[in-house]
C-alpha cells in the first residue's frame, strides 16, 4: 500500500529522502561532545525519573486544594457514588453536560483515573498525589523517548538536556501538586506516545503503529481536550521528516503518500471533533462569566486583539523564565489593554517579532538541522496551545500555567538546539567558554529545579497558595476572595471580612463575594447588612441559587416570613435539585406552624439527599412535638438505615422511646448516641433523665456528673443532679 512506503525514486527526484534527518551533520565538531556527553538511554531514563520525583516528591504531602475540592471532594463521580456509565454523560465537575450551568470539560478518563484512587485509597490526598507524582515521571520519561525518536540520536545527548529540563520546568507545578492536573499528565503521556508511535509508522510503515498512534491521540482526548492538537503536531513532523529542502508546499502535494496519510488523519480529526461537539449537550458551549476571561467579553475589537496577544506573550514569557506563577489569573490581574499606545503592546510586539523569525527559519534556513529543530519545537509550542488562544471558542480562563504541560517540550528542544548553536561557534581549544556555556545550562537547570520546589511547596496548603497568589496578582479580586474563603474556614472572621470587602472594592460586581460576606455578617448578628448584600447578589446574578437561599434565612431571622418564603422557591425555581433549600424551607413553615408543607418540605430534603441528617432531625422532632410519636419512631428507624452511625439520630429516637416508656430500648440508643459522640453534655443528660424516671439514680448521677465533666456550666444537668439529690434525701 502506498501509504505505508516511506520513499520512492520519485520521491528523492522530487527533493524528499526516506530519512532526512539521519545523517544531518553535526554542527559541534568545533566543540567536541557540545553541550552534553551521550548517555545511553536506559541511564537517561533513570536520571529523568529521579529528577522529575525530587523536584515535586514534596506535593505528596499536600492536601485538596482549590479545584480539586470542586472536582473530587464534591464530585460523586469521582468518589465513585454513581453508576460508573455516568462519567461518559457528565463534565468534569460532575455536573450533567446537558445542565446549562455545565462547563461542558469532558474528561472522562481523568475521572475514572479519580475513581480508581477512591475506590482503593478512598479520599486520601496522599494517595491521589502520589498518583500525580508517578504520573509526572512516566510522562518525563515518554519526553525523553520522543525527543530521542525525533532527533534520531540512539545515544541521547541534545534529547537527554532538552528532557532534563522538561522534566524541572516550575509551569509544571500546577499540573503535578494540583491534582486537577492530572488531566494535563494522562494527556500528556498519550500525546507523547501518538508522537511516538507516528514515528515509528514512518520508519517502518506499520499500519499498527498507525493505528496506535490515533487510538493514543482518542485517549488523550478524553483526558483533556488538547489531546486532538497532537494530529496536528505528527503531521508537522510528517512533513518536516519527509521532505528535504526548504519548504516547499509543491513538493508535499506531490507526495501521495503524505496526502493519504494527512487524508486519514483528518478523518479521525473529524470523527473526534464530531464526538466532542456531540457530548456537549443541547445547552450549547459553557457559558463563562466577564471576571473568568475579561478580554474575551470586550466590545471593542481592538482590545480584545490586543489584549489576546499581550496573554500570548505572558504565556511565552512563562516558558522561557517562569518566575511569576499564580494559581489564578482572572479578575483583573491583567488588565485589557485597550489602545495602540500601551506600552505593554511593546511586549506583544517582541513575541510576535521573535516568533515570526523563528518561523521564518524554521521553513526556509538552509540548514536542514535548524530547521528540523525549530519547527518541531514550534509546532509542539504553538499547536497544542491552540485551544487556549481564544481563536476558535471562549476559554474560562486568562493566563493558565496547565496549559502549557506540552509546549514547554518545544520550548525545551528550541532552547537546547540554541545552546548547540552557540557552542558551534567556539574553537575546539575554547573549553573555558564551553565550560561557561555548560554551566550557564546547569544554572537554568537547578534553578528550574529549586522554583519547582519552592513552588510545589506552595501548593501543598490552599493558605500558603492563595497568599502567593497575592505577591504575584494584588489586583485579583478572585485571590482575595479564595484567602477571604480560606480564613473563615479556619474561624477568622475578621479577616475573612476584610478579604471580602477588598475583592469586592476590586470587583463591585463579584457576587460570590457578596454572598459570603453576608452569611458572616448573618453569623455576627448584622441581619440588615446581610440582607443588603444578598440583595445586591441577585441583583447581579438573578439566577444565583444560593444567594436566594441566604436571603430567604436572612428574611427569616428579621421575621419577613411571606418574603422569605418568596426567596426560598425562587431559590428552587433556579436549581430544582436543592435539598439545604428545602430543609430551610421546612423551618420556615415550621416556625408558622404549617407542619404538613413543613414536612413535605423535610421529605423534599431527604429524597434528594438521603444523607440530609438536619433535616431528618426536624422532621422526626416536628412529628414527635406534633403528637404522632408511632410515625415520628418509624422516621427515626427509616433514616438509621440509612445512617446508622449518626448520634443525632440515635439520640431523637431514644428520647421518643423513653416518653413512651421503653426505657430499655431507649438506653440502647442513648448509649449508641453517646457511643458515636462521647463529649456531648447534652446526650449524657438525657440519659440521666431517662435512668431518674427509671429509678436507677445511680446511673442517673453518673450521667449527670458525666455531663458536668464535659461542660461545667450546663444548666439542666445541674438541676436535674439538684432534684436527684432531693429526691434521694427523702
Amino acid at each position: 500500500m502506498d501509504m505505508m512506503k516511506t520513499s520512492t525514486k520519485e520521491d528523492i527526484q522530487n527533493g524528499a529522502v526516506a530519512n532526512s534527518y539521519g545523517n544531518i551533520p553535526s554542527t559541534t565538531k568545533k566543540c567536541a561532545q557540545g553541550i552534553c556527553i551521550e548517555v545511553s538511554l536506559k541511564l537517561g531514563c533513570i536520571v529523568i525519573f529521579i529528577l522529575s520525583s525530587l523536584c515535586y516528591i514534596n506535593s505528596i504531602n499536600g492536601s485538596f486544594v482549590f479545584d480539586d475540592t470542586e472536582a473530587i471532594v464534591n464530585n460523586e463521580d469521582a468518589k465513585g457514588k454513581t453508576p460508573l456509565n455516568e462519567i461518559f454523560f457528565n463534565d468534569f465537575w460532575g455536573t450533567s453536560l446537558n445542565h446549562k450551568s455545565s462547563h461542558k470539560s469532558y474528561r472522562p478518563l481523568t475521572i475514572l483515573s479519580f475513581r480508581l484512587n477512591s475506590m482503593f485509597g478512598g479520599l486520601n490526598p496522599t494517595h491521589f498525589h502520589l498518583t500525580n507524582l508517578l504520573l509526572h515521571s512516566v510522562c518525563c520519561i515518554l519526553s525523553l523517548i520522543i525527543f530521542a525518536t525525533l532527533l534520531k540520536e540512539s545515544r541521547p545527548r541534545l534529547s537527554f538536556v532538552s528532557a532534563v529540563i522538561f522534566s524541572v520546568h516550575p509551569v509544571h507545578t500546577e499540573a503535578v501538586s494540583g491534582i486537577v492536573g492530572r488531566a494535563d499528565l494522562l494527556c500528556g503521556i498519550f500525546y507523547f506516545l501518538s508522537i511516538y508511535l507516528y514515528a515509528k509508522h514512518l520508519d517502518a510503515g506499520s499500519l499498527t503503529s498507525f493505528a496506535g498512534s490515533m487510538a493514543s491521540c482518542t485517549i488523550a482526548m478524553f483526558c483533556k481536550e488538547q489531546g486532538i492538537t497532537v494530529l496536528g503536531v505528527v503531521a508537522v513532523y510528517d512533513v518536516t521528516r519527509s521532505v528535504s529542502g526548504t519548504f516547499n508546499l509543491g513538493n508535499v502535494i506531490k507526495r501521495r503518500d503524505i496526502l493519504q496519510r494527512f487524508c486519514l488523519i483528518a478523518v479521525v480529526g473529524m470523527a473526534l471533533l464530531y464526538i466532542r461537539l456531540s457530548v456537549m449537550g443541547s445547552t450549547g458551549p459553557p457559558a463563562f462569566q466577564r471576571v473568568d476571561n475579561p478580554a474575551s467579553f470586550a466590545d471593542s475589537m481592538m482590545t480584545r486583539a490586543l489584549s489576546y496577544n499581550y496573554i500570548y506573550s505572558i504565556h511565552a514569557l512563562l516558558l522561557v523564565w517562569p518566575q511569576w506563577l499564580c494559581f489564578d489569573w482572572s479578575m483583573g490581574c491583567i488588565p485589557l489593554v485597550k489602545h495602540a499606545m500601551d506600552l505593554r503592546n511593546l511586549g506583544s510586539l517582541f513575541f510576535w517579532i521573535v516568533t515570526f523569525s523563528a518561523a521564518f527559519r524554521a521553513l526556509f534556513s538552509p540548514s536542514q538541522r535548524q530547521r528540523k529543530f525549530l519547527t518541531l519545537g514550534l509546532a509542539l509550542m504553538a499547536v497544542p496551545f491552540l485551544p487556549a488562544t481564544n481563536i476558535f471558542f471562549r476559554v474560562g480562563f486568562v493566563v493558565a500555567e496547565r496549559v502549557l504541560f506540552i509546549p514547554v517540550a518545544g520550548y525545551c528542544l528550541v532552547l537546547v538546539y540554541g545552546a548547540e548553536k552557540l557552542c558551534a561557534f567556539f574553537p575546539s581549544r575554547c573549553y573555558s567558554k564551553l565550560v561557561i556555556l555548560r554551566c550557564c545550562l546547569l544554572f537554568v537547570v537547578l534553578t528550574f529545579g529549586l522554583k519547582s520546589f519552592r513552588r510545589s511547596l506552595d501548593w501543598q496548603d490552599e493558605g500558603q497558595l492563595f497568599l502567593s497568589g497575592l505577591k504575584i496578582c494584588p489586583l485579583n479580586a478572585k485571590v482575595h476572595y479564595n484567602i477571604g474563603k480560606n480564613a473563615a474556614d479556619r474561624g477568622l472572621r475578621d479577616v475573612a471580612i476584610d478579604r471580602y470587602e477588598k475583592a469586592l472594592e476590586l470587583n463591585p460586581d463579584y457576587d460570590q463575594a457578596m454572598n459570603n460576606l453576608a452569611n458572616l455578617l448573618k453569623d455576627l448578628g448584622r441581619f440588615q447588612a446581610a440582607e443588603s448584600w444578598l440583595l445586591k447578589a441577585i441583583s447581579v446574578r438573578p439566577d444565583f441559587a444560593a444567594a436566594w437561599m441566604n436571603l430567604g434565612i436572612v428574611q427569616a431571622l428579621l421575621r419577613k416570613h411571606k418574603e422569605a418564603r418568596m426567596s426560598y422557591l425562587t431559590a428552587l425555581n433556579h436549581r430544582r435539585k436543592y435539598p439545604d433549600c428545602y430543609y430551610n424551607l421546612g423551618n420556615l413553615y415550621l416556625e408558622l406552624e404549617r407542619y404538613t408543607e413543613a414536612e413535605e418540605a423535610f421529605r423534599n430534603a431527604t429524597l434528594l439527599q438521603p444523607t440530609h441528617v438536619l433535616a431528618w432531625t426536624n422532621l422526626i422532632v416536628m412529628l414527635d412535638n406534633t403528637g404522632q410519636s408511632q410515625r415520628s419512631q418509624s422516621t427515626a428507624l427509616e433514616a438509621l438505615a440509612i445512617l446508622p452511625n449518626e448520634a443525632n439520630l440515635h439520640f431523637s429516637l431514644a428520647g421518643i422511646l423513653g416518653k413512651q416508656g421503653q426505657f430499655k430500648e431507649s438506653e440502647r440508643h442513648f448509649l449508641s448516641a453517646i457511643q458515636l459522640n462521647p463529649h456531648s453534655p447534652i446526650y449524657h443528660t438525657n440519659l440521666g433523665v431517662l435512668y431518674h424516671r427509671w429509678k436507677k439514680f445511680q446511673k442517673a448521677e453518673q450521667s449527670y456528673q458525666r455531663a458536668l465533666s464535659l461542660d461545667p456550666q450546663w444548666k439542666s444537668a445541674i438541676e436535674n443532679l439538684k432534684l436527684l439529690q432531693k429526691a434521694k434525701q427523702k
